[in-house]
């Protein structure tokens, strides 16, 4: 009788291979990012008829813009640190109940003052998703599929975006401008889809083996992999990459040695990436309007192309940030991207097509930063505070992405469109200047252990 040989058992987490249930982790953690992209976006889509009910301001109409930013950076620096003290597991469910709850009072919002709160409940939710989720994928994640899987994230943010745009056009077009709080609404769909698909999700062996719960790590890793991976040594090389479980890292520990720049460098970079882009997306039918598309329909159809191309310029970023790495990978995308934004503030009245394709070609170059925002920090730190460092980093993100959203308006009025984006294209220099000096390369790092440092 023929026998068949058994299949190879490692001994870490990091060498596992990639199964089904990492897949379906991915996509239910992906939820997150796909909610702050329709969130984010439907906004922009309500934002007419919102104006024209509650008789907004330029001050108010800006406020709620920036409202659902201020709530992400909030929800991402306070729920980081404490998703690092309690469990991915149950917060995980928890913000997106949030999420859907708020969603589904924009319905009976009767003042601008209301819909303000509300934006700022919905942007806490995701603020602390993002720290929650990315969190506890990368800690399940093989390393050989780890940027990749961890890039996929940001394609469901523009998923998320652009599904907005269709979903608020069709409303629009089918009800009208006066359904304005339907199409804010309309976010607690996925959302209770996302809630769904979380349900029974496993807790971070990793975080349990820093919390002193060796057991419970076996067993959630024999759960998921059985025989393919070895649980008592998986357990153990983590104990080793923790060290002593009673000394445990606090919030300082993110802010010193090494840490310190690396902390800098994912929030600057992360800052100088979104500020510009957050911009756009909140108020992009706005800026076209600005360089002179002038046709409203026009407009969102055009915003939603730009949408759809920031989703296909990810697409080969997540070829290549396995293959050619992170650091070539984020340097050449920050310096690519200044060039369309700084075209458009030099000559901002040239042809609208011109306009156009460098909107468009600012959207395909961002595709490297995207794919890393968090795969930067996940990589970068260790367990014990990974939590904290992304939700600091998404935070810190956010603070520019607010301000920016909430003085664009004014931007546009007062300064006019051209030296509105020349702003964009300076900061993305920054940004180049940043991972120039700072990037490390943290292709084939073991999540367990020390992030090895090559600053190019």
């Amino acid at each position: 009788m023929t026998t068949t040989a058994p299949a190879a058992t490692v001994t870490s987490l990091d060498d596992a291979p990639v199964t089904s249930f990492h897949r379906r982790l991915m996509y239910r953690c992906a939820g997150g990012p796909f909610l702050d992209g329709y969130v984010l976006s439907i906004v922009s889509v309500a934002v007419a008829g919102m104006t024209d009910d509650l008789h907004l301001s330029v001050f108010m109409l800006s406020a709620i813009g920036a409202a659902a930013l201020v709530g992400i950076l909030v929800g991402a620096a306070v729920f980081g640190p404490i998703t690092d003290k309690i469990g991915r597991e149950v917060m995980y469910i928890l913000d997106v109940v949030v999420l859907v709850g708020a969603s589904l009072l924009s319905a009976f919002a009767a003042t601008s003052w209301q819909v303000l709160v509300l934006r700022f409940v919905i942007g806490l939710a995701i603020g602390a998703d993002y720290p929650i989720a990315t969190s506890l994928l990368a800690e399940w994640l093989p390393r050989q599929n780890r940027g990749r899987m961890l890039g996929a994230l940001i394609v469901f943010w523009y998923v998320g975006a652009t599904a907005a745009y269709v979903v608020g056009l069709a409303i629009i077009h089918f009800g009208g401008d006066d359904l304005w709080r339907w199409i804010l609404v309309s976010s607690a769909i996925p959302g209770v889809v996302v809630l769904l698909m979380r349900i029974g999700t496993p807790e971070s062996p990793r975080w349990l083996v820093q919390r002193d719960r060796r057991d419970a790590a076996r067993q959630v890793i024999s759960k998921v992999f059985g025989d393919t991976v070895d649980a008592d040594a998986a357990v153990a090389a983590e104990v080793i990459a923790a060290g002593n479980p009673e000394q445990r890292a606090s919030l300082r520990t993110v802010f010193r040695g090494r840490n310190l720049r690396r902390i800098t460098f994912c929030g600057l970079f992360f800052l100088c990436q979104v500020t510009p882009l957050f911009a756009i997306y909140t108020f992009g039918p706005v800026i076209l309007q600005a360089f002179g598309l002038n046709e409203g329909v026009m407009a969102y159809v055009g915003s939603a192309l730009i949408s759809l191309l920031f989703l296909i310029g990810c697409v080969p970023a997540l070829r290549w940030v396995d293959s050619w790495g992170r650091r070539p990978l984020i340097v050449w995308s920050f310096g690519l991207m200044a060039i369309p934004l700084a075209v458009l503030g030099i000559a901002p009245t040239a042809p609208i097509v011109v306009i156009v394709i460098c909107f468009c070609l600012y959207a395909l170059f961002s595709g490297g930063p995207n794919v890393l925002d968090w795969t930067y920090p996940s990589e970068l730190f260790p367990t014990e505070v990974r939590a904290t460092a992304i939700g600091i980093s998404t935070g810190i993100s956010r603070i520019g992405a607010a301000v920016g959203t909430f003085l664009l308006p004014v931007s546009l009025d007062e300064i006019g469109v051209g030296p509105t984006m020349l702003i964009g294209a300076a900061l993305t220099v920054v940004g180049f200047v940043a991972c120039l000096a700072w990037a490390e390369e943290t292709k084939d790092t073991n999540l367990g252990g020390t992030a090895p440092v090559h600053a190019g």
